[in-house]
């Protein structure tokens, strides 16, 4: 099994309702995606997939997140705009239309430093 990953950043702020019904205060991250992807074999390339395209269809995905307050956005109707949620919105955008025998293997979101969320999408 072969895997790439393709990093980005983008900016946004978030408010997260704690379990007390509480709103913690809104505050901005340099948020920091990772996707990789995973397939068996190499395509006539060699490669499991071009990094230009991989790293366009992630610019797309996030596009609508960059320098916003994620918590009025539909994308987050009725849940928190956590980092969790975060990478499972990312990966339901990119899991779409990937190339033959590719798969999505995971997305890791991370918030400020140490601090990582990762979606694995079910087999």
């Amino acid at each position: 099994m072969y895997e790439i990953s393709v990093t980005t950043r983008f900016p946004a702020a978030h408010q997260l309702r704690l379990a007390d019904g509480t709103l913690e205060p809104l505050h901005e991250h340099d948020w920091r995606v990772t996707v990789t992807l995973a397939s068996r074999r190499l395509d006539s390339m060699g490669v499991v997939a071009d990094f230009g395209l991989i790293r366009a269809r992630l610019a797309q995905a996030i596009a609508d997140l960059r320098g916003r307050n994620l918590g009025p956005l539909d994308a987050f109707a009725g849940e928190n705009p956590s980092a969790e949620n975060v990478a499972g919105l990312i990966a339901g955008r990119m899991a779409p239309d990937l190339p033959e025998g590719v798969s999505l293997a995971c997305v890791e979101v991370e918030e400020e430093p140490g601090c990582v969320a990762r979606y694995v999408p079910e087999s």
